[in-house]
């Protein structure tokens, strides 16, 4: 092969240049017309997976055509037969697979609704947690497929390399074993479904707001705003409480009113409370509970037990003080107080001119 192999003259060149010109403003209009064309009759079938699909190759499509422009302007030109066969057989092989893999890796994200569809089929319901975990699982098949077929096409022994993997796949292990539980604990968490993403949890080491779900940990905002990271191995061997999950929110306590409260007066007052719960808009109607419990030590206790419709930490405090306050209220109407701690002491005769009791909390 001699040096006039390589030889070509301007006409060649130019040739070749209009052929990626050419190229060029077909892709505008395949993209701005035909593209867009096909694209609109998709939308009218009676599922929108073609639609998706289209739209996932729409960035590899317009590259194709930049691509097979200058394969078609350098093929034309006068190159050597190595260089032809270089071109047909790694480089356009090669590009392709990138192109097809591009494609794909758009059509495996979180926007798709190739998951839904797949998830409505097989009667798996597809949430925040497992939307995001299967797209990055599947993106990294993709990626690391591709790049095996790539390396096979360009004559490197994949097989061989795979085989390599498997010799230290012992010390792989053991020096990953921390990743590799925390993987399995992420497997786990999305099975189970114990949360998903915004859901208010408390465990032991945490509390707050899951943000989001990775192969290794979650993320959670607390409350005070700070960016938790918790390994997926140790949140999967965690009670976790998903507060979120509430269908209501509990509320009770003891009521203390003073010993010298009449019996009626207390009866009164526990009977007009229970009333104001049943005819209150945001208490739960399933189970109100207001009785006379015990006498405590320095008070008569009127047990108080309720839920609230609400699960929402504003709205639950607002309807909590709106209660307190009538409660307040039916206990002035009542001329009922209520009790605080107080101790009572006797005096010997002996050891005064007269008995007397002291209250300590009036000094007489």
């Amino acid at each position: 092969m001699g040096l006039e192999a390589f030889y070509f003259d301007w006409r060649d060149l130019g040739i070749a240049v209009g052929i990626v010109i050419i190229f060029h403003v077909f892709r505008k209009i395949f993209t701005t017309y035909i593209f867009r064309l096909v694209l609109r009759f998709s939308r009218k079938a009676p599922t929108d997976i073609v639609s998706n699909v289209l739209l996932a190759f729409e960035n590899p499509l317009r590259l194709f055509f930049t691509m097979i422009g200058f394969y078609v302007a350098i093929v034309y030109l006068p190159m050597p037969e190595q260089v032809d066969d270089f071109m047909n057989e790694l480089v356009l092989r090669s590009f392709i697979i990138v192109l097809v893999a591009w494609g794909l890796f758009n059509l495996s994200g979180t926007t798709s609704s190739v998951f839904v569809k797949i998830g409505r089929r097989l009667n798996v319901e597809v949430d925040d947690i497992l939307l995001p975990f299967v797209s990055k699982l599947l993106r990294f098949a993709i990626i690391a497929m591709a790049l095996s077929i790539i390396a096979d096409v360009w004559g490197y022994n994949v097989s061989g390399f795979v085989a390599g993997l498997g010799l230290g796949g012992l010390a792989f292990a053991l020096a990953a074993q921390d990743s590799i539980s925390n993987f399995f604990g992420g497997v786990v968490i999305i099975t189970e479904k114990p949360f998903s993403i915004g859901d208010w949890i408390a465990t032991p080491s945490v509390e707050g707001t899951v943000e989001d779900i990775t192969f290794r940990s979650t993320k959670i905002r607390t409350f005070s705003q700070a960016l938790v990271t918790v390994p997926n191995s140790t949140l999967a061997n965690e009670p976790i409480k998903n507060w979120t999950q509430m269908g209501k929110r509990q509320i009770t306590f003891n009521l203390g009113v003073m010993y010298s409260t009449p019996k009626d007066k207390l009866e009164r007052c526990a009977r007009r409370i229970d009333e104001m719960l049943r005819n209150h808009e945001e208490v739960h109607q399933e189970l109100i509970m207001v009785r006379f419990d015990k006498f405590n030590n320095s008070s008569l206790d009127i047990f108080i037990y309720f839920f609230t419709e609400t699960t929402q930490w504003v709205k639950f405090l607002e309807v909590k003080e709106d209660i307190n306050f009538r409660i307040m209220t039916i206990l002035e109407e009542e001329g009922v107080s209520v009790a605080f701690p107080s101790r009572s002491i006797y005096m010997e005769k002996g050891q005064t001119t007269e008995g007397k009791m002291f209250d300590t909390n009036t000094g007489l």
